[in-house]
């Protein structure tokens, strides 16, 4: 009998924000939930989603994302008016909005959208607690990539 075990691949993912682990320091992640219309849900699952230009607002102890483009298809609908820039409300717990709150309130930290995703049949939403990065702290990081590039590869030639 084969065991049942839990498929990390990243096929389940739907959209990833790149640009945030380019532009920030990433400290915290917390998973949240999405309060999505039908339309939305259905785009998602073409993948007609853009997260590149999202935020995340902390407002009235409640989290919201903004900037998110979900596309709508062209057989959504008719009756439903779709708007692909709606803010959402983020679903997160008291203690993880707590923690958000308290982050953002210290100076050069945000919330950023890292990445949307299926979990089972539900959509989650990885965010971050960040500090935004210098652009020194660009260019070392893309140094420090580059050189483990080349070190796997003379690691690779040498055996």
């Amino acid at each position: 009998m084969a065991k049942k075990g839990k498929n990390k691949s990243s096929s389940s993912a739907i959209a990833l924000n790149k640009k945030a682990r380019h532009d920030y320091f990433i400290e915290e992640t917390f998973e949240a939930g999405l309060a999505l219309q039908g339309w939305e849900v259905k785009s998602l699952r073409e993948g007609k989603v853009n997260l590149a230009e999202s935020y995340v607002l902390l407002k009235n102890g409640e989290a919201f994302l903004f900037g998110c483009h979900i596309s709508p298809l062209i057989s959504a609908s008719t009756h439903v008016v779709a708007d692909p820039l709606r803010t959402r409300k983020l679903l997160l717990h008291n203690h993880e909005l707590a923690k958000l709150f308290r982050g953002v309130e210290q100076q050069g930290h945000t919330v950023v959208a890292l990445k949307l995703y299926w979990k089972k049949s539900l959509i989650k939403l990885e965010v971050a607690l960040a500090k935004g990065k210098k652009q020194h702290d660009k260019r070392a990081t893309e140094k420090e990539r580059e050189w483990n590039k080349t070190k796997e590869r003379i690691m690779k030639h040498s055996v």
